[in-house]
């Protein structure tokens, strides 16, 4: 009985050894891939959108991800709605310092803004027409994007701070609204 133990225990620390080994290797082949090829694909699911009140809309959403043949760069496609011509926004994810993380999506028309891949996020901070936007792109897993947008108005609601208090200078905080956030769950197809 008790070589029967052994033979168990053992055959369970390899077996428990080799599940380890196998779901780190493929977790590290996964992790490997860079960015942006480890995100190629087109991606699709749904986008809510979201104010104070709850969900105010939602539709169809596709990401296509896809490497041009001339450069290093790679199509950033976003698709909203049902009609996917009227709903094409032809992006190109543009590689400036791919060791510092550092990347643009450059929308064709004048317009190219930064984004930095930081922690497996794609993020972008930028301000157009008197609001502030954060969009934060993740890959979960091998077969999810989540897409996310907050966004609201440059000008602060509040202002605090900017006091001495007992011989410590206190720093202006200034606080923004945030009006609409846009969430979407893609899975790759």
């Amino acid at each position: 009985m008790k070589k029967y133990n052994i033979i168990k225990s053992l055959f369970t620390f390899l077996f428990c050894s080799l599940l380890t080994f196998t779901a780190s290797s493929q977790q590290e082949n996964v992790d490997n891939l860079s960015f942006p090829q480890s995100w190629e694909g087109i991606w699709a699911g749904e986008l809510s959108i979201y104010d104070k009140s709850g969900v105010k809309q939602t539709i169809p959403m596709e990401l296509h991800i896809q490497p041009i043949d001339t450069s290093d760069n790679h199509t950033f496609w976003i698709i909203y709605g049902e009609d996917k011509d009227a709903g094409k926004r032809a992006y190109e994810l543009v590689t400036i310092d791919a060791d510092n993380g550092l990347y643009a999506i450059d929308e064709q028309n004048s317009i190219q803004m930064e984004a930095y891949l930081l922690d497996n996020q794609l993020i972008q901070r930028f301000e157009v027409m008197g609001n502030m936007l954060i969009t934060i792109n993740e890959k979960v897993d091998e077969n999810t994007i989540t897409w996310t947008i907050i966004s609201g108005s440059t000008t602060p609601v509040s202002s605090t701070g900017k006091e001495e208090i007992e011989g410590e200078e206190i720093p202006e905080v200034k606080t923004y609204p945030l009006k609409i956030v846009q969430k979407a769950i893609l899975k790759k197809i």
